[in-house]
């Protein structure tokens, strides 16, 4: 009986609370793939140049605005084209760009600064890496290693994020406006030209925004489920440990897999002509990720968006930085879990860690089974509590409604 509960009800209980989130779309919004608007057409749509709207005019951004906090108008994924966005994309581009051999020399020394002090035994593989991309880029953005107390405000800034995002606890404004205060204080220590049309207020949030809530959290989200493909396939990690030239090839597999983004909405321009539907202008497209890599081909596979619509900045330096800290693991440690594994990873990835070359103890392994389930069930409730709460308090202060209403660009 308890068996079935736990299998039963962490599924009914997402499958309420994303019932909930559905209704902040309305009525005029329009999933892609759907029926509507089939697999085959995802790509044309997405790449269209009218498809370039990103938080004026849909009620979901207002979600957003509030999950990305604070400065969520200045945040490059949210600026309307224009000028403002082209500075701005111009900065991040400066500060991503360096060589590959730079890169892997940067992730390489970050990395094992981190990784020698991570302990063997049960841990979490998000938390594990969210320092060394927290190291990464205060590198990238200041050309300095990165201190303590700095590695700390990102590190706590960004787990905050990512839990509001998977709604298992709700955002901490405070924690989050200490890494604000702290970056406000250090802008005369970047060494890159920061975007002129932005106050030093908003270039503090430009910052926190870009590369420490973005850039942090999506690449230890990636990195964490590359991790877990790797604990819980023993021959995968053999062969890349034998053959680490194979680790391109996974981590592919692992972004098709478990794409990074659920739903990436944009507004329509203009109206959108396709053989059989003309998708009008002002419309919310919800392009749904997991649903067009589940029923597209492998060669439509876009882990870091399209060219045409604003690609990931970082889509050169990712896979380079993640295939040096997939070799520093490895390198350290075997992994084995078996724990659950789905798309959006709220469990941050449970996993058992051994020194390479000693014999692994299969009791953690176990308890970490039994653990992993009991954990689904008081997640689930607690993200349908937090997330519906995170809705309505979202709706009601409507950021980026009252932004757009002031008149602001």
């Amino acid at each position: 009986m308890i068996g079935n509960v736990l299998a039963w009800l962490p599924g009914r209980v997402v499958a309420l609370r994303m019932r909930i989130f559905a209704l902040v779309n309305g009525q005029d919004a329009v999933t892609i793939p759907g029926p509507q608007v089939g697999v085959g057409d995802f790509l044309r749509v997405y790449a269209d140049p009218a498809a370039n709207g990103r938080s004026r005019g849909a009620a979901l951004s207002d979600l957003f605005w509030y999950w990305l906090s604070p400065g969520p108008e200045v945040h490059q994924e949210h600026l309307e084209a224009g000028p403002r966005y082209d500075e701005v994309a111009k900065c991040t581009r400066h500060i991503l760009i360096r060589s590959k051999k730079d890169s892997e020399e940067l992730t390489r020394r970050v990395a094992c600064h981190v990784l020698d002090g991570v302990r063997p035994g049960l841990v979490r593989l998000r938390d594990e890496m969210m320092p060394i991309w927290a190291e990464l880029y205060y590198e990238l953005v200041f050309d300095e290693p990165c201190p303590p107390e700095a590695r700390d405000l990102i590190v706590a800034h960004a787990d905050d994020v990512a839990s509001a995002l998977k709604c298992v606890r709700p955002r901490n404004m405070r924690r989050r406006a200490r890494l604000t205060k702290y970056l406000r204080q250090r802008l005369a220590d970047v060494p890159h030209p920061l975007p002129e049309s932005l106050t030093p207020e908003e270039q503090a949030y430009y910052l926190q925004g870009t590369f420490f809530t973005t850039a942090v959290v999506q690449m230890s989200e990636a990195m964490a489920h590359l991790l877990m493909i790797i604990a819980q396939n023993a021959d995968v990690q053999q062969r890349l440990v034998d053959h680490p030239e194979d680790i391109d090839r996974v981590i592919d597999d692992g972004l098709r897999e478990y794409p990074l983004f659920g739903i990436a909405h944009r507004i329509s321009t203009a109206d959108i002509e396709l053989d059989d539907l003309t998708i009008p202008a002002g419309t919310v497209l919800c392009f749904s990720y997991p649903d067009f890599a589940e029923q597209s081909t492998p060669d439509e596979f876009i882990p870091f968006g399209v060219t045409q619509n604003r690609a990931c900045p970082a889509r050169g330096l990712a896979p380079v930085t993640m295939r040096v800290v997939t070799r520093e693991v490895l390198h350290r440690f075997s992994l084995a879990s078996t724990a659950g594994h789905t798309r959006s990873m709220p469990n941050r990835g449970p996993a058992l860690l051994t020194p390479r070359g000693t014999r692994r103890k299969r009791r953690p392994l176990a308890w970490l089974a039994v653990r992993d389930r009991w954990e689904d069930v008081w997640r689930s409730f607690a993200q349908l509590v937090f997330g519906t709460y995170m809705v309505l308090d979202a709706r009601r202060q409507a950021l980026c409604s009252t932004y757009f209403a002031g008149g602001k660009s």
